[in-house]
């Protein structure tokens, strides 16, 4: 397993301008963890995800998927013909909105939760778990080219931008 230098804050300010010097230092943050969501903490990881482009297609298969099946269900099937309505007529639109965007939806999580593999009973290892209640942490992976002189400066920087405890870690918080 890799081991992880934890620095542990206690304000979310402290944290994005622990982040910055870390950066300024060329030191790559693994990860930020926190008990809310962060404000620009993505753009400064530079963290870009494809769950959205994800939707599109799954809500742009949807809607193409609900198209056929009406019409197909309305016109080819079973087609009702009344008062000079034509066979392939707006109501389809409705429908196709409604269901594109719960197609788009419900793909979109069984995505990010096979992605992250989160399933019913997992047991989650946190590094900290007062990340869930009031810390925040900024998580360094060790890896195998760092020297002891590296892991210090590491340290040694997390201390002076305001981390209250820096800890060495075994957690593999990604699996």
């Amino acid at each position: 397993m890799r081991t992880n230098i934890i620095g542990i804050y206690e304000d979310e300010e402290v944290v994005l301008k622990a982040v910055d010097k870390l950066q300024e230092n060329g030191v790559t943050v693994a990860d930020v963890m926190s008990p809310f969501p962060i404000h620009g903490i993505f753009e400064r990881l530079k963290l870009t995800t494809r769950l959205p482009l994800a939707t599109f297609l799954y809500g742009t298969v949807g809607a193409i998927t609900m198209f056929a099946f009406l019409y197909w269900s309305s016109v080819i099937n079973y087609p009702l013909k009344f008062g000079g309505k034509p066979l392939n007529t707006l109501s389809f639109i409705i429908i196709i909105f409604v269901l594109t965007i719960n197609i788009g939806t419900l793909f979109t999580f069984l995505t990010y939760f096979v992605r992250d593999k989160l399933y019913p009973g997992k047991k989650v290892e946190l590094p900290v778990p007062e990340t869930t209640n009031d810390k925040f942490v900024i998580v360094v992976s060790k890896t195998e080219n760092m020297t002891d002189g590296d892991v210090s400066n590491i340290n040694n920087i997390m201390k002076e931008s305001g981390a209250i405890e820096i800890k060495e870690s075994d957690v593999n918080y990604n699996s």
